[in-house]
């Protein structure tokens, strides 16, 4: 599991607006560029939980055995409800300078090469 997402500090902050201009020069487009972004989170951290409950999934188990798979479970959604939102995520992320921004020509410049 993933440990640098739960270090993100998820109570409510003031934010300077013209911080979120500084990368692409629009305000708008930084909140569409942040939204995409957490799209992508919360796709991510759901079919990591899915993949880690898949595991759980059997026919046959005895009744000792369901115990201990219901316990796993339950810490593993405890630990995926405790993550911060995937909009956390992503604002932490363009803050911190670990986005890339491109727009729709130099992605289409870098095609042609």
């Amino acid at each position: 599991m993933n440990n640098n997402k739960s270090k993100i500090d998820t109570s409510i902050q003031t934010r300077d607006l013209n911080d979120f201009s500084e990368m692409t020069g629009n305000l708008y487009e930084t909140i569409a560029m942040l939204s995409k972004r957490s799209d992508q989170i919360a796709v991510n951290i759901k079919r990591e939980l899915l993949k880690k409950i898949e595991d759980f999934t059997g026919e046959g188990l005895d009744n000792m055995e369901e115990i201990i798979d219901n316990q796993e479970r339950i810490e593993i959604t405890r630990y995926y409800e405790q993550l911060p939102k995937p909009c956390l995520i992503a604002i932490n992320e363009y803050l911190n300078k670990q986005l890339v921004y491109k727009t729709a020509a130099e992605v289409e410049e870098e095609r042609n090469k």
